[in-house]
């Protein structure tokens, strides 16, 4: 021991990661982590022949090392960090993967390849590897809660790197069944790693992005875990003393108790939210509302003379005619009006970008910053009116749009996203195969047994 004092929020903290693989998880939860699962696994097939996986395969391809764990899409075995460096890199490399709105972060591209990583290495059964997923989705957002994402951003970090990086040592340490000490030393490795600048949003081939939001995060969180399980010790409370981890990165109103709070009764999980469409968050609550009054009033492109979306205000500005088509809010809902739908190819079809019937479309739709809207549970919202040729004004909104936390997309639903992603690599039998397979994961005695299905 080093401390003479552990603070009561440590102890809690450590005491929960310590005995979660042990401890059952209600049907519910399990369900939902399927559900984040199998929408990870999807973002990372997806995301291996993306400008920013590429860059990944072909950096760690070369590097060889002990093969412990795959890399998702391809046949590559190597390292577990290795592993969950590109499998990470993999899943950020497109705005495809999860959220966790409350606390601006991403758990699923750090959480689900750091577990993976150890299950394939230690041939773990399905039900452990997803209750190490459900620790690492309640250990990242919690920090950030703790830290206050809004002000914590607003000093220059980035929300999305920090949760993924405790997130995916907390899934991590679940796994490697590390006692509450233990748990204690990895964390405190965790804080000298703790790291994300917002700068990365300026990075237009969203390589810098997907490392430190992904790769970074799961490497770095795993690596932490790993060396405290070859016994690596160092500061057992991070969290309380003189100079502490809040003190280095915590905003003025920090709450260091919510790091604790509610653990094991209210599972960040069931407020983690997937993109019903893969493009950026903030455009799911508008493409809802226009999905669904076209579904409605069967009108295209040609009948409309303008779109105004109110959007939360704070959610607009990150996607307010950017660059990238899959983050652009007044591009999308043209392609939507223009096609009747959106699929993964159409949202990443830089060339339509300067299409001039897209541009034609797209000076009819107008995005307007409501701060009404905003809240601090970002759900995904909207209030639309869509003015038709006839003279028709047809109204329509959501408060939490399809696939937020409290309107989760159903299985069905889930596959359909799913299949459109990874169809076009892995073939429409294996990939049916391989989601009839995540659907079980809890009865999957070895998750290696996955390696021939995800291999591409």
């Amino acid at each position: 021991m080093n401390n003479a004092y552990v603070s009561p929020v440590m102890l809690k903290l450590s005491q929960y990661i310590s005995e979660a693989r042990d401890r059952p998880i209600p049907k519910e939860v399990a369900q939902r982590a399927k559900l984040h699962l199998i929408d990870t696994f999807a973002a990372m097939i997806s995301g291996s022949r993306l400008e920013p996986g590429k860059k990944a395969i072909e950096y760690i391809g070369p590097q060889g090392g002990t093969p412990q764990a795959g890399i998702i899409g391809t046949d590559i075995l190597t390292t577990i960090q290795n592993a969950a460096l590109a499998n990470g890199m993999l899943g950020h490399a497109d705005e495809t993967d999860d959220t966790h709105p409350p606390s601006s972060t991403h758990p699923g591209t750090a959480v689900i390849p750091a577990a993976l990583a150890i299950g394939e290495r230690d041939r773990l059964g399905g039900e452990a590897v997803l209750r190490g997923i459900v620790a690492g989705y309640d250990i990242g957002p919690r920090m950030l809660l703790a830290l206050r994402p809004v002000p914590y951003q607003l000093l220059g970090h980035h929300a999305a790197s920090a949760g993924g990086l405790w997130g995916a040592a907390g899934a991590a340490a679940c796994l490697l069944k590390l006692t509450p000490l233990q748990v204690r030393y990895a964390l405190s490795y965790v804080g000298q790693q703790h790291s994300g600048l917002y700068t990365m949003f300026r990075d237009p081939q969203h390589i810098e992005k997907a490392f430190a939001m992904g790769g970074m995060s799961s490497h770095n969180g795993l690596q932490a875990a790993a060396m405290a399980s070859y016994g690596w010790t160092g500061v057992e409370d991070i969290f309380s003393g003189e100079r502490d981890f809040f003190h280095a990165f915590g905003p003025e109103g920090f709450d260091r108790e919510a790091l604790a709070r509610g653990l094991g009764e209210d599972y960040e999980m069931m407020r983690a939210s997937i993109k019903r469409w893969p493009i950026g968050g903030p455009i799911q609550g508008p493409m809802h509302v226009l999905n669904d009054l076209m579904r409605e009033h069967g009108f295209r492109a040609p009948d409309v003379e303008k779109i105004v979306a109110n959007m939360p205000d704070k959610e607009l500005m990150i996607v307010d005619n950017r660059p990238m088509p899959d983050i652009n809010a007044q591009h999308l809902l043209a392609i939507m009006l223009i096609d009747g739908e959106l699929t993964f190819k159409s949202a990443h079809d830089y060339a339509r970008m300067n299409d001039p019937q897209a541009l034609e479309v797209r000076s009819r739709v107008h995005a307007v910053p409501d701060p009404s809207l905003t809240d601090v549970q970002r759900r995904w919202r909207c209030v639309m009116e869509v003015h038709l040729r006839n003279g028709a004004v047809l109204k329509g909104q959501t408060m939490s749009a399809k696939g937020s936390f409290e309107n989760p997309l159903t299985p069905d639903e889930e596959n359909a996203k799913a299949l459109d992603l990874i169809v076009p690599i892995l073939g429409q039998d294996r990939s049916e195969r391989l989601l009839d397979a995540l659907w079980s994961f809890e009865n999957i005695d070895d998750v290696c047994s996955l390696r021939p299905l995800y291999r591409a």
